[in-house]
C-alpha cells in the first residue's frame, strides 16, 4: 500500500502513521488559576487504509456511561486487525467531568455551540477545537450520551434517518429502538452532517452512574458499526442485528399536580392509551391522581426521583403504533442477551468484570 493512498494522519500537531497507535493531549483553553487542561484522544491506525471513525463521550460533562464504553472498546482484541483509523475520545468536555456537571464553567451547552469559535467563550473554543481537531477529519462518528440527571434513557439511537448512510449505521448498531431525531442549531450531529459526515447518537442510562446492561449494548453497537463500514471484519458466529422500529414522534407525560411518584412501569416497557403508568400522592396520603399513557408507545426515559412538582416531565414515551408489539419482543430479547449474569472471568482478573 503505497505512502498516498494512506498517509499519516495529523491529530493535534501530532502525525501518526499507518499501523501506529498513540495518545494526543489536544490543548483546550487553560482555566483561570493558570492550570491548562487537555482533551485526550487514542488514535489507532490500522496498516491498511478505510474508515476514520470517532466515538466521542462525555460532551455534557456528567454524562460518563461513554466513558466506560470507550475504555473497553480499547481493550477489544478485534482492534489489532482494524482497518482504517479510530479516534476515541472519552471525555470531551474536560470541565464538566472534574466538576460532575452537564456544562462548562461559562454555563453553555457544548452539544448547541457547534461549529464554535477560536475567539469565541470557553464553550466556544472547545467546540471549535473538538470539530478542527476530530469531526473533520473523520469519515463517520458515533457519539455516547446519557439521560441527564436523575433521568434514565433506555438504549435508543438517535439519528436523521432520511440519510441512507445513517440509518445503515443505526441499523447495525443492534438496539431495538431509534428515534428519526431531526438537527437542533449548534449540535455536532448537525455540524457534521453539514459537512458530509454521518454521526449517530447511542442515548442510555443516567448521568453520573455507569450501567452495566448499557455500556454492553454501546460497546456491542459501536463493534457492530466497525463492522458494518469495513473497519473491522464481519463475524461468522453471529447472525445480524434485527433492525430496530423507528419512531418518529415522542411525546412528554408530565406531573398533573405536585406530590410522591409512584412509578408502575420499567424504561423500555410497552404502554397503551389510557394506561395508569405512575401514581402521584399527598405526602398525608389524603390523595392520589393517576398518570395515564396518552398514546400507544415504549417508554424511552423517565425520572428516578419519586418527588415532582406539578409540570415536570417524568415520562417521555415514543410513539410505534402498530409496531409496538414488534418493539416489546426486541426489548425482552435484547435484555435477556445483556445481562450480565453469566459473565465470568479468569481468577483474579477484574479487568472487565460487570459492573453491579
Amino acid at each position: 500500500m503505497s505512502k498516498a493512498t494512506h498517509p499519516d494522519l495529523v491529530i493535534g500537531g501530532v502525525s501518526i502513521a499507518p499501523g501506529e497507535s498513540t495518545v494526543v493531549d489536544i490543548p483546550v483553553a487553560p482555566m483561570y488559576t493558570n492550570d491548562d487542561l487537555a482533551m485526550s484522544v487514542q488514535v489507532i491506525r490500522g496498516k491498511q487504509p478505510g474508515p476514520i471513525l470517532f466515538i466521542s463521550a462525555a460532551i455534557h460533562g456528567d454524562e460518563i456511561n461513554g466513558v466506560e464504553i470507550i475504555r473497553r472498546l480499547l481493550g477489544n482484541k478485534a482492534l489489532k486487525n482494524m482497518r482504517g483509523t479510530l479516534l476515541a475520545i472519552p471525555i470531551v468536555n474536560v470541565y464538566g467531568f472534574v466538576n460532575h456537571t452537564r456544562y462548562l464553567p461559562d454555563g453553555r451547552d457544548l452539544n448547541r455551540s457547534f461549529p464554535g469559535s477560536p475567539k469565541g467563550s470557553l464553550t466556544g473554543r472547545v467546540a471549535h477545537t473538538f470539530l478542527k481537531e476530530i469531526v473533520l477529519k473523520s469519515t463517520h462518528g458515533i457519539d455516547l450520551h446519557t439521560g441527564s440527571r436523575h433521568r434514565s434513557n433506555f438504549p435508543q439511537i438517535r439519528a436523521d434517518l432520511d440519510d441512507p448512510e445513517i440509518l445503515a449505521m443505526t441499523k447495525a448498531f443492534g438496539v431495538p429502538l431509534a428515534i428519526d431525531a431531526k438537527l437542533r442549531d449548534g449540535s455536532l450531529r448537525g455540524c457534521a452532517q453539514d459537512a458530509g459526515i454521518p454521526v449517530i447518537l447511542y442515548e442510555a442510562g443516567e448521568s453520573l452512574r455507569f450501567e452495566e446492561l448499557y455500556i454492553r449494548a454501546g460497546l456491542k453497537g459501536i463493534i457492530n458499526v466497525m463492522r458494518s463500514i469495513g473497519m473491522l471484519r464481519a463475524s461468522l458466529r453471529k447472525k445480524e442485528p434485527a433492525p430496530p422500529v423507528i419512531s418518529y414522534q415522542t411525546s412528554w407525560l408530565r406531573a398533573p399536580e405536585s406530590g410522591v411518584l409512584r412509578t408502575l412501569v420499567p424504561l423500555g416497557a410497552k404502554v397503551t392509551t389510557g394506561q395508569v403508568i405512575a401514581m402521584v400522592a399527598d405526602p398525608l396520603g389524603s390523595s392520589e391522581t393517576p398518570m395515564t399513557a396518552p398514546n400507544d408507545g415504549i417508554v424511552i426515559g423517565r425520572t428516578n426521583l419519586p418527588l415532582v412538582y406539578e409540570g415536570d416531565a417524568a415520562f417521555h414515551i415514543a410513539l410505534y403504533g402498530r409496531h409496538v408489539t414488534a418493539v416489546e419482543r426486541e426489548v425482552e430479547q435484547f435484555q435477556e442477551q445483556l445481562q450480565p449474569s453469566d459473565f465470568s472471568l479468569p481468577p483474579g482478573d477484574a479487568s472487565d468484570a460487570p459492573i453491579i
